[in-house]
């Protein structure tokens, strides 16, 4: 969800609550684009103030996590710290309802005497900036300069006084209120309600538009000027309802879950347009902002960190695949070895008394019992020409058997590949990549390096993701294909149940019966599993995956065969939902 007036709204709000009359303790830049700072309050002890104005994740919210800074700070938290720390917080504004918080601090100069200054936020997408004025409005600096030949709307400068830039002659929906206003704009504007919406007011996301129109029971993308009265008017009501809240300081921060237990949208306000999907109530909107941002921070870390690992494998599917279609192509051409061999023995059969010189003859073929027509060269004698078939057969044949188990190996290679591509979505940490990049030297897609394959083992080690099911049993899902072999192979023993997806790459995944009974397992235990590896295989956007599960006993690995590689022969077949969201994930007193 983008970062809107209203969730600004409540977040300003929360700001204000706990700094106002606080004192500024220590700014620093953990990373490019976010400033922490630690500020001490009155009533609340000390608190962590994270800031971003990344382009991708702008935010802001309280925070409990440490960072490391740099050894060298940057110049401009270097300048926020001259005139900033040791400042007392006077007051937090959010201008109307527009995507920017306002900072009023008060200290002193080098002189000792009191001024003030402003720290202003903007949440404006790849627009995002971080200014710092006098109390006049005057920029000292931000954390981006933008000059004339960036944008030709409004510059940041030094030197230069800051404004907010128009929002499209939008009106402020906090003041302006008034039903036929509301009317008037909404009906006015040729395009559907949530674009009215959110093109008449400030502040307004299309999630927050498209909240609107269900509360108020319309289709948010019938055309804004098909409404009736009685539409306009609950349109209005929900309006009100939800300004009304953002006025009164009313909020209650929720999350949005989808069915793999991944957070798709958060909002300051309930949004109840997803009622078919987990919404978890969460007490302050600063903890909704940094659950919610922190793990989609931490992913696109990890596809940072993963980039060069994620491109090798990339570039490896390619190649292969396209030999493996080259492959089949030769494969392919040898289709009419047979069609040779079927006229060197009908030459051999009937030719006895075709003239020499001859360029064909007709015969029936007897095969099939229709007529057919034999090519021969007039060059050669008829025996010559049985002769050639057969060669020509005979060495299509070889070709045949050479392609057919180069395209097999072509076939493994990339359904290997794109197991480990698959891995990459479950990885976590440093050290889930560490363990990918250890199966590639394996398997020769990576040069081996003695330093790193040292750092793999003794750095610490990755474990398997760990799920308990509704009966209490342990499940464990292998995050690639290392942990895969370990998981089948060496966690496992014979009554416990494997499970995998029948067709497409994915995790290995354990339910732990030990010395039980493995036929006593509630099916609703083996739902859940078979759930387990729908939803960690690459074929969990189908909705339901057909899954194979078998005792431990019965999956054996070849000699030499590739991590994560394993036959069986038993097996029972299910088709299991990729829906996860009732499957509880252990904690840590959970793991043995």
């Amino acid at each position: 969800m983008a970062f809107d007036g209203v969730t600004v709204c409540a977040a300003a709000h929360e700001l204000r609550e706990h700094l106002t009359d606080g004192y500024i303790s220590k700014i620093s830049e953990p990373r490019q684009g976010k400033l922490l700072m630690t500020l001490k309050t009155r009533e609340r002890g000390m608190k962590k103030l994270l800031i971003s104005a990344s382009g991708g994740l702008p935010f802001i919210c309280f925070t409990e996590r440490s960072m490391n800074a740099p050894m060298v700070a940057p110049a401009f938290t270097m300048l926020l710290r001259k005139h900033l720390q040791g400042g007392r917080i006077l007051s937090v504004e959010q201008p109307s309802l527009e995507r920017v918080i306002i900072f009023h601090i008060e200290h002193r100069d080098e002189l000792g005497d009191l001024v003030k200054k402003k720290l202003i936020i903007e949440f404006m997408g790849k627009y995002s900036n971080i200014i710092f004025t006098d109390d006049n409005d005057v920029i000292i600096e931000s954390l981006r300069r933008v000059p004339p030949s960036m944008s030709s709307v409004r510059t940041v400068l030094p030197g230069e006084s800051y404004f907010i830039p128009v929002t499209q002659d939008k009106a402020d929906p906090l003041t302006e209120r008034g039903f036929d206003y509301f009317r008037n704009h909404i009906l006015g504007r040729p395009m559907n309600v949530i674009k009215a919406l959110y093109g008449t007011y400030t502040g307004f996301s299309p999630v927050m538009a498209s909240e609107l129109a269900f509360r108020a029971d319309i289709d948010g993308n019938d055309s804004a000027s098909s409404l009736s009265e009685t539409d306009i008017k609950n349109l209005y009501d929900a309006f009100i309802r939800l300004t009304d809240d953002l006025i009164k300081g009313t909020f209650a921060p929720e999350i949005v879950y989808d069915g793999n237990q991944r957070p798709v949208e958060f909002a300051a306000v309930p949004l109840t347009m997803y009622g078919d999907m987990k919404r978890e109530s969460v007490p302050s909107i600063s903890e909704v902002i940094e659950r919610f941002y922190s793990e989609r921070d931490a992913a696109d870390h990890m596809r940072q960190r993963s980039y060069d690992l994620r491109k090798l494998v990339s570039n490896a599917i390619e190649r292969t695949a396209k030999k493996y279609d080259i492959q089949l192509g030769q494969v392919k051409d040898t289709d009419k070895m047979d069609k040779y061999r079927v006229y060197a023995e009908l030459i051999n059969t009937y030719g006895y008394d075709v003239p020499e010189g001859s360029d064909h003859f007709d015969t029936v073929n007897f095969y099939d019992g229709k007529d057919i027509r034999v090519p021969l060269d007039p060059s050669i004698s008829v025996h010559e020409n049985a002769n050639k078939y057969f060669s020509r057969f005979e060495k299509l044949k070889r070709t045949r058997k050479a392609s057919m188990e180069q395209a097999e190996e072509s076939r493994a290679q990339l359904e290997h590949l794109k197991s480990i591509e698959a891995s990459f979505d479950t990885a976590e940490s440093e050290e889930d990549l560490m363990q990918i990049a250890e199966e590639l030297r394996r398997t020769g897609y990576l040069k081996k390096d003695a330093a790193s394959s040292k750092k793999n083992r003794s750095g610490n080690k990755s474990l398997p993701m760990h799920f308990v099911t509704s009966d209490g049993y342990d499940v464990y899902v292998g995050r690639n294909n290392i942990q895969n072999d370990e998981l089948t192979f060496k966690m496992g023993h014979g009554n416990d149940w494997w499970f995998h997806s029948k067709t497409y790459p994915g995790s290995h995944v354990l339910l732990v019966v030990g010395k039980g009974d493995p036929m006593a397992v509630p099916d609703k235990s083996f739902n859940e599993a078979g759930s387990l590896a729908a939803c960690f295989s690459t074929g969990r956007g189908q909705g339901k995956v057909d899954i194979d599960y078998t005792l431990i006993k019965n999956v054996k690995k070849p000699a030499g065969a590739v991590p994560g590689y394993v036959i069986y022969h038993t097996n029972y077949s299910m088709v299991a939902s990729s829906d996860i969201s009732g499957i509880r994930k252990a904690d840590e007193a959970d793991r043995k």
